[in-house]
């Protein structure tokens, strides 16, 4: 069920005594977690929470963690999680956004699992002003079919998986809640590139926290192929969440849940169900 009653565009999936909720990465959509939510129907209903500025949620003038914590945060007010505390699973930028929620407003987390993302200052955006860059420079008034979207991206962009990945921010349609009034239908993409690509330097980053923390239990989950874990950043993570537990999948590089979904499903089964 797609739903925007609150300021972001949610999508639920699934049924169960707990609350789930997936904040997702940079480029991504509530959506793209939608398998791992399948993995815990039963345990928990799902909400898949498109970010600001990503997918079916509003454009904002700028990027800010915190803030998007806070909008996270006013959406599961508006659900009840004041009452009733949510498990809050984040990916990548998700995970930032996740954790800056938790800290900001810990009676709405009962627990927190963080995806392939540290609270540290990090230095990959030149791969993804590279896919900005890529995205913005496709010509969409003169764009015939996603075929050809796809063709066109193939030189700059031509890890297939990973073009297919930022074409599914590609829409024919009519306007938007997010993109305002646009008139007839015309490609679109639904992120805000402008924003985003600007906002690099400080989605690298992370808020300072010092001499804060949450004593909630936190699964810390990373790809085994993945270098956005080290051990150099476990000391920031502990510092934050004391409780953490960090569990390595051997098989996944940075987008756990597509490389290796059964075993992360698993393991966020696992996470909710422990101590019912």
């Amino acid at each position: 069920m797609n739903q925007s009653s609150g300021s972001l565009h949610v999508t639920t999936i699934g049924s169960g005594p707990a609350t789930a909720v997936f904040l997702h990465g940079l480029l991504g959509q509530g959506k793209n977690l939608a398998g791992a939510a399948k993995a815990l129907d039963g345990v928990a209903t799902s909400l898949l929470i498109d970010a600001p500025n990503h997918g079916l949620s509003p454009w904002t003038g700028e990027f800010d963690y915190r803030a998007m914590g806070d909008a996270v945060a006013a959406e599961l007010e508006q659900r009840g999680a004041a009452g009733k505390p949510v498990v809050l699973i984040g990916h990548s930028m998700g995970g930032k956004t996740a954790m800056c929620l938790t800290l900001d407003h810990p009676e709405l987390v009962e627990k927190l699992c963080v995806v392939d993302i540290a609270p540290v200052r990090y230095s990959h955006s030149k791969f993804f002003t590279g896919l900005i860059s890529a995205m913005r420079g496709l010509d969409l008034a003169a764009l015939g079919s996603r075929r050809q979207a796809d063709q066109s991206l193939t030189q700059q962009i031509p890890d297939p998986v990973i073009r297919g990945f930022v074409l599914q921010n590609l829409h024919h349609g009519p306007s938007t809640p997010a993109l305002g009034d646009r008139g007839p239908e015309t490609w679109h993409w639904r992120a805000n590139l402008a924003l985003l690509a600007r906002a690099l330097p400080q989605m690298e980053a992370f808020p300072d926290f010092a001499g804060r923390h949450w004593d909630g239990p936190t699964l810390w989950v990373s790809g085994g192929k993945s270098d956005y874990v080290q051990p150099a950043y476990h000391a920031a993570m502990q510092a934050l969440f004391p409780r953490v537990e960090l569990v390595t999948v051997p098989g996944a590089a940075h987008w756990v849940h597509a490389d290796e979904p059964a075993e992360f499903g698993q393991l966020l089964r696992n996470f909710v169900t422990h101590g019912e």
